[in-house]
């Protein structure tokens, strides 16, 4: 068994980040720390390393508790980490949304950039 693996493989064999490449360019785009400083893709990481992520899902904090360098199943990915990441925001139900009355056909172009408008677009 390896000592330590590289912080990019080890995001994307705990399921992370969906790819090596998405790793790679989160570390690049300062999304991701290791003990508290911003780790570039091939950072070694080893057991007790602290790694804390800006991910698709929100913000990830983690412990490493085990390494691996290929991809695992999502049971085995949950075994690599014991997972310290704070709750996820509740959605908010309140938001306003755009409705259509049914049976308007296609909304055309003003409607759409109204839509856009209303979403926060330009």
């Amino acid at each position: 068994m390896t000592e330590s693996v590289r912080i990019d493989r080890f995001l994307c064999a705990a399921r992370v980040y969906k790819s090596r490449t998405s790793a790679q360019e989160a570390c690049a785009a300062s999304h991701v720390k290791l003990n508290g400083k911003n780790a570039r893709s091939s950072t070694a990481v080893r057991v007790g390393d602290r790694v804390e992520a800006r991910a698709p899902r929100g913000q990830v904090v983690m412990v490493v508790s085990a390494l691996a360098e290929k991809r695992l199943s999502p049971a085995q990915a949950r075994e690599l980490y014991e997972d310290h990441s704070p709750p996820p925001e509740p959605k908010d139900s309140s938001a306003p949304t755009f409705a259509r009355e049914r049976g308007m056909g296609r909304p055309t172009k003003s409607d759409r950039r109204r839509m856009e408008r209303f979403r926060g677009g330009w």
